[in-house]
């Protein structure tokens, strides 16, 4: 397999700086209705996004994780706070965000402080959840060792009949991030790999400045 082979041309659409909202979540809005309205398969999740951390000493960890909720200029995501994310943002509370739309030929890469959502955001959007998904959180140590995955399915068992015809708790050790962007990019892919970048970069008090990036 010749990886330096694989490419492909980009020649869906370009990005203008007087095309976009001057506020960014509205901007952001727009691409992501777009995105789940054109979403390619079923299996496409469009609110799949990658979550970069780092610890105090730069080490930085990546993984995917879902945006579930947008408001008030923040992007919601929800976890266990004893994951090494979770650690991380203890003790460094600031994270990148990058979502790709690869069927749109797009990107939007956003960093920003991290908090933790209020309890009882954690707790609604916890008890939203498949009742199977709910129980999986309590089975999870997420990021320490396990024996084996039968450990886990013995787990998920007994919690299955200890909870039956009961409302099952939310853990306090699991909750919500919620991420104020600093720095969101829109990336669009175009031909001669010249693509658009437009950003958007705070002014003080006075919103937001939109300029355009070199490819």
């Amino acid at each position: 397999m010749s990886i330096e082979k694989m490419r492909r041309t980009y020649s869906l659409s370009g990005l203008d700086k007087k095309d976009v909202d001057p506020d960014p979540m509205v901007q952001f809005d727009r691409w992501f209705k777009q995105a789940t309205e054109s979403r390619p398969a079923e299996w496409f999740e469009p609110n799949a996004m990658t979550l970069s951390t780092a610890d105090p000493s730069g080490r930085v960890s990546s993984r995917i994780v879902l945006l579930k909720q947008v408001k008030e200029g923040e992007f919601y995501f929800f976890t266990n706070y004893d994951s090494i994310k979770g650690k991380q943002l203890a003790s460094n509370p600031h994270a990148a965000l990058c979502f790709f739309w690869p069927h749109l030929e797009r990107q939007v890469r956003l960093e920003g402080s991290v908090r933790k959502a209020h309890r009882d955001e954690a707790v609604e959007y916890f008890h939203s959840r498949p009742r199977a998904s709910q129980l999986g959180a309590l089975v999870s140590q997420q990021s320490s060792e396990v024996a084996s995955r039968m450990e886990l399915e013995t787990r998920m068992e007994a919690l299955v009949v200890e909870h039956e015809g009961r409302e099952i708790p939310c853990p306090e050790n699991w909750g919500g991030y919620a991420v104020k962007p600093t720095w969101i990019e829109f990336w669009q892919g175009r031909p001669s790999r010249l693509h658009d970048r437009i950003a958007y970069q705070p002014q003080s008090d006075l919103g937001w400045q939109v300029i355009r990036l070199s490819p």
